[in-house]
């Protein structure tokens, strides 16, 4: 039972490596199954480069904005923004607010950088946009020292209705998957390096020390977990308490229940401070002397929010 915990506690622990590493595997499988099954080069002069640019860029812009739409925090400050702009920058704080939204669109990149690192190592995608190129300077470096036939069959390269020779076609395609692998190289490279630095700038201009901001962490992770727990429990009361009042046709019981204003606030990004001992913005409603709490939810019919 000691070791099964051990385990559990450790896989618990690295959750977000396991992440990452099943969404590569994700990512790998993808690729190959678009190689595989959906993607067939038109080996056309005027085609090549839009379809082959399609299959490299379009599942990583989806993946972006997957990436983007599943991330609670972007709609934690985005949401009711439009009505009330000050929400993105709390206490005019703008430059943390920056900092936040950077952090959301980092973490959405991870999947898009993935998928442009896998396919361009593979190369199959690469050498069909590339074989459709126009310009001089791209067809000179391909074909340089080379017949005018070479200009002619470079789109049809990536297919087997070149007429070149099979060592001409396979010097060439030699050179789209040398290429392709050096710029996927290059993305893995720079953002390995990318997330160093930006993990130690955050860290070197971090209020509190390695230790806190690891407890820090904890406590973020198990606050969610707990508000969505709490937050079901909670709901599936108060439609009890409802249902209840309205088949037994009777008065509601009183029900304690968070004001409007409660819920702006524990919506709010947080943002650390030296001076109060509070890790998020709930624990920073909830050590507050005087709360709002409404006693029975009443909707406004005519403007639909809660009144008190």
């Amino acid at each position: 039972m000691d070791s099964f915990q051990t385990v559990l506690r450790f896989f618990m622990n690295q959750k977000a490596t396991i992440g990452y590493s099943f969404m590569a595997l994700l990512t790998i499988g993808g690729e190959r199954v678009f190689s595989m099954v959906s993607f067939s080069c038109p080996c056309n002069h005027d085609q090549n480069f839009a379809y082959g640019l399609t299959f490299l860029l379009g599942p990583a812009a989806v993946l972006l904005v997957l990436g983007l739409f599943f991330n609670g925090r972007l709609w934690r400050l985005y949401t009711g923004c439009c009505l009330n702009p000050m929400k993105l920058c709390p206490r005019g704080n703008c430059f943390g607010c920056l900092r936040a939204f950077a952090s959301i669109f980092t973490g959405a990149c991870v999947a898009p950088v993935m998928w442009l690192s896998v396919a361009l190592l593979n190369g199959t995608f690469y050498e069909c946009a590339v074989s459709g190129l126009d310009e001089n300077v791209v067809v000179d470096l391909f074909c340089k020292n080379k017949t005018m036939k070479c200009r002619e069959e470079l789109a049809r390269v990536p297919c087997d209705r070149s007429t070149l020779s099979k060592d001409e076609r396979m010097e060439l395609l030699l050179m789209f998957r040398a290429q392709s692998q050096i710029l996927g190289w290059c993305i893995i490279i720079l953002a390995a390096f990318g997330g160093l630095v930006g993990t130690c700038c955050t860290n070197c201009r971090s209020k509190v020390s390695y230790l806190q901001l690891t407890f820090w962490k904890r406590y973020v992770e198990k606050e969610k977990e707990r508000f969505d727990s709490f937050a079901l429990d909670y709901a599936t009361k108060l439609a009890e308490r409802n249902l209840q009042s309205f088949f037994e046709n009777k008065d509601p019981e009183e029900f304690p229940f968070p004001s409007h204003k409660a819920w702006e606030e524990i919506s709010a990004h947080y943002t650390f401070s030296r001076s109060e001992q509070c890790y998020s913005t709930l624990q920073q409603y909830v050590e507050k002397t005087h709360r709002d709490v409404e006693k029975i939810p009443v909707l406004d019919s005519e403007h639909g929010i809660e009144m008190r």
